[in-house]
């Protein structure tokens, strides 16, 4: 019961963060969050890890995004700790947390993670390849990140291309099964952006709409 309690009063203070910074978090919003952190307690519990910590990692998962644009995981660390602290989170939990956020980092994780880590990394990396991600909310990337298509393929590429080759795209048997088509459809769709990018035409149709105000 004391878990629920500390679910649920966290749940609220992030939920009501996020909308309070819904126009800036257009892709890492509460919609990612509240997506990340359920996926990630189901995975959690199919392969017997930490259901409770699995979830919180996945509702704070992302709070670099609020410190500081387009950032890596450890510069949430400090405003983490301190919402987990205020929701009655002990030391010793924060720390887990922490750590699993760090080790399912998509850039720098690899073979060997925790069960926890494998189930949040499994929960995020399925929301970047639902097939409605790179049609809806990839453009709010794109803003959100102050980045351009031609640099979010190739961080998608090169960061997805290896795991999957590697076979830790997805780490649970569970996401495998269902899901891991859909991971390939993506990849291969981020792969031919990159490679559209390279054709003077599609450079000519881009330079147009940009002059245009259509991108």
């Amino acid at each position: 019961m004391e878990s629920d309690a500390k679910l649920s009063s966290l749940r609220s203070r992030l939920e009501a963060l996020y909308i309070e910074h819904k126009e800036e978090m257009l892709f890492h919003g509460w919609h990612h969050i509240a997506f990340v952190a359920k996926k990630a307690k189901e995975f959690a519990q199919a392969i017997s890890a930490d259901a409770f910590l699995c979830e919180t990692a996945g509702l704070v998962h992302d709070l670099n995004y609020l410190v500081e644009v387009n950032s890596e995981p450890e510069v949430g660390a400090q405003l983490r700790d301190k919402i987990l602290s205020e929701c009655g989170y002990t030391e010793e939990e924060r720390k887990r947390i922490e750590e699993i956020v760090m080790e399912e980092h998509t850039a720098t994780r690899g073979r060997s993670l925790s069960a926890e880590g494998m189930a949040l990394s499994d929960a995020d990396t399925l929301f970047k390849a639902l097939p409605v991600t790179p049609i809806l909310f990839a453009s709010k990337y794109i803003q959100e990140n102050k980045v351009d298509i031609e640099k979010l393929s190739s961080k998608i590429v090169a960061e997805q291309r290896p795991l999957l080759d590697q076979d830790i795209y997805f780490y649970t048997d569970i996401a495998k099964g269902r899901y891991m088509e859909w991971a390939k459809t993506n990849l291969t769709l981020w792969e031919n952006v990159q490679n559209s990018l390279k054709d003077p035409d599609v450079q000519e149709l881009l330079s147009i709409a940009r002059a245009q105000g259509v991108l």
